[in-house]
């Protein structure tokens, strides 16, 4: 038995079966690309999805995660440290909020985005308590707790994990009118993702999230927006809801935060909103640490000293360009926004392609059967964009 197999049959034995990844075992990754077992090198299309969009091991956070090791690591919350406040004020500046909430997954950032929407529908709408209810898209994907998938309609995600939490109400995607009708007196909150990744790059209609923007305020409703995935340059903006001016008063961030290095997520929001928690109300022993801190403070840095979001617009066009050019009997279509880009077929073809993709040295992930996603991390340069190209192109052909 070869290593790459001893280490597959070795997972399969010991861990659950909870994924089912491409038949490579990875140990080493530097910016766009990452090498196995064997020392081959192949080029990162998925980038953790999205979680490196600083690429894999940026020495700038590598460093700073190093140096904060050796001094210390974590407090919690029951004390102060010398790093949360700065860090707090940069994601704040970054994303024109008032206040963070700093946690470590992006499922407990979306979790705690919950509870806030919920606690001022109480606490300020004059909702009920226990009668709140959170409007959520068709196709979504916010994480894997026992709340997220009880409002998912991914049967994969959802079937065998009841009883679905209650006060969700499940509206199409895309579709502003039908998310408007569906907002009343104990509606707190709609949480929703500026483009559907987990979904297939699923890209709203034009003005879509302005719309709902605005029937939110009308209605007295809290927007939160799911920019986990897309936020932090991966469409061409800091954030994805910058295309359309459509600022939410909630949103979620993660993946990215950190560089991929450590996981780091926040809330940040208005104050009207997240000033309503009280000690007690809410908490994470290693959220907002002193590790986590230096970490994100230095990957926050890295976007913006290196204009990673102005880069994914530049590049993002000249790529969709290249795929919108691909020919094969079962393309159905290419979309993309910035350097987040999919390729739906007609047939379940996906995982046989990302096998081939495999086979050229590209790294990309399958969703839904149909469809295979593009995301390379966001320091990539037009050359190596090209390469990749290349290799897609010609994998297609062999497909």
């Amino acid at each position: 038995m070869d290593r790459v197999a001893k280490y597959i049959a070795q997972e399969d034995r010991w861990g659950t079966h909870n994924y089912h990844p491409l038949p490579v075992v990875l140990a080493r990754g530097k910016g766009v690309f990452v090498w196995d077992v064997k020392g081959r090198r192949y080029f990162d299309m998925l980038s953790a999805y999205s979680a490196l969009n600083q690429g894999h091991c940026h020495p700038a956070i590598v460093s700073a995660l190093r140096k904060q090791a050796g001094r210390l690591s974590l407090g919690s919350r029951a004390f102060h440290s010398e790093l949360l406040g700065p860090f707090l004020e940069r994601l704040c500046a970054m994303a024109g909020m008032e206040r963070a909430l700093p946690m470590n997954s992006g499922a407990e950032a979306v979790e705690s985005a919950i509870k806030a929407m919920r606690l001022w529908g109480h606490k300020v709408k004059g909702i009920p308590d226990g009668a709140a209810e959170i409007v959520v898209a068709e196709g979504n994907f916010h994480g894997r707790t026992t709340t997220i998938v009880g409002f998912s309609s991914d049967p994969g995600s959802r079937l065998g994990f009841g009883p679905a939490m209650p006060g969700f109400k499940t509206v199409p995607y895309g579709d502003a009118a039908a998310l408007a009708a569906a907002l009343g007196p104990n509606t707190a909150g709609v949480l929703l993702e500026p483009i559907q990744g987990e979904a297939g790059v699923r890209i709203p209609p034009p003005g879509y999230l302005k719309a709902v923007a605005e029937s939110c305020r009308k209605a007295k409703v809290l927007l939160c927006l799911d920019e986990i995935q897309t936020g932090l340059g991966r469409t061409g903006r800091m954030f994805a809801w910058e295309h359309e001016g459509a600022k939410p008063d909630l949103m979620t961030l993660g993946k990215a935060l950190s560089g991929g290095l450590y996981p780091v997520s926040a809330v940040v929001g208005a104050q009207a909103v997240l000033g309503l928690f009280t000690p007690g109300t809410h908490g994470s022993t290693y959220g907002g640490n002193p590790l986590a801190c230096a970490t994100a403070l230095a990957a926050i840095d890295v976007l913006e000293r290196e204009r990673l979001a102005e880069r994914a617009a530049e590049l993002g066009v000249y790529f969709l360009e290249r795929l919108g050019g691909l020919k094969h009997a079962s393309l159905k279509e290419v979309r993309g926004l910035g350097l987040l880009c999919a390729v739906e077929f007609r047939d379940p073809l996906a995982k046989e392609f990302c096998k081939r993709l495999m086979d050229r040295g590209v790294l990309a992930k399958d969703t839904h059967g149909t469809t295979v996603r593009f995301a390379p991390p966001l320091v990539i340069t037009k050359v190596q964009l090209e390469a990749a190209f290349e290799a897609i192109r010609d994998a297609l052909r062999d497909l």
